[in-house]
């Protein structure tokens, strides 16, 4: 089988894949030859942050497996593999350590007003000013996978009330204190002095928090968005800042990537703004070429898959997380 990768490695993870796929051809292509290479590909493990001409690559019949080094899969996931055979498994949970940290980033530099005092400091401005707590607030986590159980977890020491929704809301984990149906979304934007987003992006979560759902959270709160840009309506993000019903947001990722110049969530004063790192490590080839071993000796074996995608959901099941 011939199995082509399309991400960051240096020539030990190369020798590493080798060594799990011994036996069959090993291509490490560039994000320039990946469109190309895709077409003569039995597996692929990677991330395309190119246009893939995917309706080719399905319509070829040659592609049996994508193992995506990224838990959000829109890279890939588009109707024609969804309509596919094609398998696809996921990095669902992989960079959770890495995404809370970030989270926490964000989330406390806003509370306590790094952002004024970082523009105070390059004025030699020392002066006190209001902050906020993040001990005994409530935060609502939207979407409890990988991600954002982990960024529970981080939470919890700091005696907040956590409360999420998710797709699979049968089993609580022990560090929320309360997990309801996605589709009490509301419920949960109105009680929460915190929002966090960890849902993928896809029919179902495109533009999901809107107008209508900002005006639903509590005046003052902030939002944290680590999922993916277009999971908000960024316009009326903008107004519900600017209005200050929103006291601040923190955003590693925006609707369109890179932000443009003009965007006016550059100016405002309550946002803080990341690159969309959240998922960076200094680990992150290591352990994303030790996720595509195993499952590549998994699949050669015909053993369950880590991850292993529900393509109607657009991401693994729990159990599937687990490899069951």
């Amino acid at each position: 089988m011939r199995i082509v990768l399309c991400y960051p490695i240096e020539p030990r993870h190369y020798e590493q894949v080798c060594a799990a796929a011994r036996g069959h051809e090993v291509v490490d292509a560039s994000q320039e030859q990946i469109a190309t290479e895709l077409l003569a590909a039995d597996i692929f493990c990677g991330h395309a942050k190119v246009p893939v001409p995917w309706p080719d690559v399905v319509r070829r019949g040659r592609l049996k497996w994508i193992q995506s080094s990224a838990a959000g899969l829109d890279h890939c996931l588009t109707p024609e593999t969804i309509a596919s055979d094609i398998i696809v498994t996921s990095a669902s949970g992989l960079f959770a350590d890495q995404v809370a940290e970030q989270t926490l980033a964000l989330l406390l530099g806003l509370l306590r007003g790094l952002p004024t005092f970082f523009r105070a400091q390059l004025k030699r401005e020392f002066i006190r000013r209001p902050t906020l707590d993040l001990h005994h607030t409530t935060v609502g986590i939207v979407g409890l996978g990988g991600n954002g159980t982990r960024i529970a977890e981080v939470l919890r020491p700091f005696k907040t009330r956590i409360i999420a929704t998710d797709v699979f809301a049968d089993e609580m984990p022990a560090c929320v204190d309360a997990l309801w149906p996605a589709d009490q979304l509301g419920r949960l934007l109105a009680e929460s002095d915190i929002v966090i987003l960890c849902v993928p992006l896809n029919a179902q979560t495109q533009g999901m928090i809107g107008q209508a759902e900002l005006a639903r959270m509590k005046r003052g709160a902030v939002l944290i968005n680590v999922a993916r840009g277009p999971v908000v309506v960024e316009k009326d993000l903008v107004a519900a800042l600017q209005s200050g019903h929103l006291r601040g947001a923190g955003l590693d990722v925006t609707e369109v990537e890179p932000l443009p110049a003009d965007s006016p969530l550059w100016q405002l004063p309550n946002v803080i703004i990341t690159p969309h790192v959240g998922a960076q490590s200094l680990r992150r080839a290591d352990d994303t070429t030790d996720l595509v071993c195993e499952n590549l000796r998994r699949y050669f074996a015909g053993r369950p898959l880590l991850n292993l995608v529900d393509k109607r959901l657009g991401f693994p099941t729990p159990a599937a997380r687990r490899g069951v």
